[in-house]
């Protein structure tokens, strides 16, 4: 296979956030996460072995134009972590983000029922912090529920994947 074709195989293969323009029910980040939402996750190496679960409570709160997602995470191995999410909605539709661990700004935009959402994160292993690209790719299956299929990378190259269950509570 000649280089340009491989480069056209790999480009013709991912995905764009306007593959799900017509696609239901509409993802509407500021609508599914304002109130009390629980999700359930792991995280799987580069081998695909999962390596960590976790549950987490978001409780999201909506001002104007920004919402604030305030997340625990406890991991199957005792461990306690907190995330806070500042994500402001543009006027052109797209999102941008700060976090406590997040480096810089996460951005992302929606159509249909998906939500992309690209960040580096700062990723403690032992006594290490690794900084990771982080593909987020979130999902509205219905009214109460979603998902969230993540890629991984240093450098490029995917060193691990994340899936969260989220289930928005009444």
């Amino acid at each position: 296979m000649t280089i340009g074709v491989f480069i056209w195989v790999l480009v013709g293969c991912s995905s764009s956030i306007d593959d799900y323009k017509s696609t239901t029910p509409s993802f509407n980040l500021f609508e599914y996460f304002e109130g009390d939402v629980k999700a359930w996750g792991m995280v799987q190496d580069y081998t695909g072995q999962q390596t960590r679960r976790f549950e987490v409570v978001i409780v999201g709160t909506v001002e104007g134009n920004v919402i604030t997602l305030d997340e625990d995470f406890v991991f199957d191995d005792g461990e306690v972590q907190n995330r806070v999410w500042t994500i402001t909605r543009l006027d052109d539709g797209s999102y941008q983000g700060t976090a406590g661990d997040v480096v810089g700004i996460a951005t992302g935009s929606e159509e249909g029922n998906a939500l992309n959402w690209v960040y580096d994160l700062n990723v403690e292993v032992g006594d290490s912090t690794y900084v990771l690209t982080l593909d987020d790719w979130l999902f509205r299956q219905d009214e109460k529920r979603a998902f969230n299929l993540t890629s991984m990378k240093k450098f490029g190259v995917e060193v691990g994947r994340l899936s969260i269950f989220f289930e928005k509570q009444e």
